[in-house]
């Protein structure tokens, strides 16, 4: 089981650059970039707060669960 941070598809939806958006939700490039890859282990819940507020989305429209096959 894996749950996938679409945040990419999010950013090329809003037109939006991952250098902007680090700089709006107050996180370094660096690590934006971690979360669009997937290599973090975690996210805290203030994070996901920002990105859903700045993206005018919601948390599920930033994540995806694939199960097993």
């Amino acid at each position: 089981m894996a749950v996938i941070i679409t945040l990419d598809v999010m950013l090329a939806r809003r037109k939006m650059k991952s250098k902007d958006l680090a700089a709006l939700i107050n996180v370094t490039e660096a690590n934006l970039s971690k979360l669009k890859s997937g290599t973090v282990k975690g996210v805290k819940l203030e994070t996901l707060n920002k990105l859903c507020t700045v993206l005018d989305c919601m948390p599920a429209d930033l994540l995806d669960f694939v199960p097993d096959e």
